[in-house]
């Protein structure tokens, strides 16, 4: 029989070479040092032999009580060879079948239908505030372990975070449904059972005399080009910050004053009418970063458009704060200052927005709806941001509503 001394003492020859133990136990070292546990055995009147281990990972003991495991199954009629294959096989279909495995198939199909920012927000909720059931096999995930994560999370107060988890982890259920992982989703048992969200309103300034303040200090601002232009087109346009750093110059049509693109809130195609100021802008952008084919490019890379924080932290340069004004606060602020300012009829607003504005009958207008009305409607918000610039002191208060009829 082997003793760890003697284990420990044996050294590689040019062949495989064997060392018996007992009841088929046996040590082979091959010619590179290796040592491997390996038991010997007759199935079905065939001589087999199974690999237990490697030493010294796996010591003498270790592997004796492996090689009795085996003989146990022998004599129940199995073969222990395939049923150490079997095992092996379910491991690694465990291992692709956990939770944060089929969360990571799915993102790699969600990459061709939502931006990088989503994909990595998503990959951050597995990895940290769904940690407790990433490793779990999906089918044991059950709904109080699932509702036991999601508690964490609002007891940090973080209950919008706890709701975004919810929804994806539905997502990944129904996934792992489709693709026969899954028979139930507990995401959706807990719809209603968490916390619910105050509804926070992003920062936005609609004061039409503080909105001059604000269009001075950006004109005042010194950053580079792409920066700079993307600060002053954005009041401009009011698109969504990240539709407007992921602008692409196929898009822009300078000749017919049109910037041509599909909503990523809505995923239907949108027209935004450039004013005169606005043309002039992407005109003076457009030999500096022609080569890319964004229109703002990412400055360490043309590939790239620029970083999605590029306006959130030129506004806080600027000593405009999260509480004072954000890159989507442009949208709030066209919106308001549009209707009870300028007097613009609502519809041509929600058009221009790109929301999902429908017809009496409940048909959704086409992408052209009022673009003639709209062309018009912008230009007069440029003109009157303008006037805003320059602190034209017969601006009318937000509280002073004009009408625009007809506008």
């Amino acid at each position: 029989m082997l003793t760890d001394t003697k284990l420990r003492s044996l050294k590689a020859k040019d062949k495989v070479f064997r060392i018996a133990d007992s009841n088929g136990l046996a040590i082979e070292v091959r010619s590179t040092g290796a040592k491997y546990w390996r038991y010997r055995y007759r199935y079905a009147g065939k001589p087999t032999m199974l690999t237990l281990g490697e030493y010294p990972a796996m010591g003498l003991a270790d592997a004796r009580a492996a090689r009795d495991k085996a003989r146990a199954l022998l004599k129940r009629g199995a073969n222990p060879v395939q049923v150490a294959q079997a095992e092996r096989l379910a491991l690694v279909e465990g291992a692709q079948n956990t939770f944060g495995a089929i969360a990571e198939e799915l993102l790699g199909q969600r990459v061709r239908k939502v931006g990088a920012g989503s994909i990595k927000r998503e990959r951050r909720l597995v990895a940290t505030d769904l940690a407790s059931i990433k490793n779990t096999p999906i089918t044991n995930v059950s709904t109080p372990a699932l509702l036991a994560a999601l508690r964490k999370l609002e007891a940090r107060g973080i209950v919008e975070t706890a709701h975004r988890a919810r929804s994806f982890a539905g997502l990944v259920f129904k996934y792992a449904m489709s693709t026969g992982r899954a028979t139930s989703n507990p995401a959706e048992t807990l719809i209603g059972s968490l916390q619910k969200t105050q509804k926070k309103h992003l920062a936005s300034i609609t004061e039409p005399a503080k909105v001059g303040d604000l269009l001075r200090a950006i004109h005042a601002y010194n950053a580079t080009p792409v920066v700079m232009a993307a600060l002053r087109l954005a009041p401009l346009v009011f698109v969504r910050p990240g539709e407007l750093r992921t602008a692409r110059w196929e898009d822009v049509d300078l000749a017919t004053a049109e910037w041509r693109f599909v909503s990523s809130k809505t995923k239907t195609p949108h027209i935004v009418p450039l004013a005169t100021q606005a043309v002039a802008i992407l005109e003076e952008l457009r030999p500096i970063t022609q080569r890319s084919s964004y229109v703002f490019p990412s400055l360490r890379s043309a590939k790239r458009p620029m970083s999605e924080n590029a306006i959130t932290v030129a506004l806080r340069t600027m000593g405009f704060d999260g509480a004072t004004m954000t890159g989507h606060g442009f949208r709030a602020m066209a919106r308001t200052i549009l209707d009870e300012v300028l007097g613009y009829r609502a519809d041509f607003i929600e058009h221009q927005l790109a929301h999902a504005v429908r017809d009496p009958n409940g048909r959704a207008y086409n992408r052209t709806a009022h673009l003639a009305e709209r062309t018009k409607m912008m230009q007069g918000w440029a003109d009157y941001l303008e006037t805003l610039r320059a602190g034209d002191k017969k601006v009318v208060p937000i509280r002073g509503k004009k009408s625009a009829e007809g506008r």
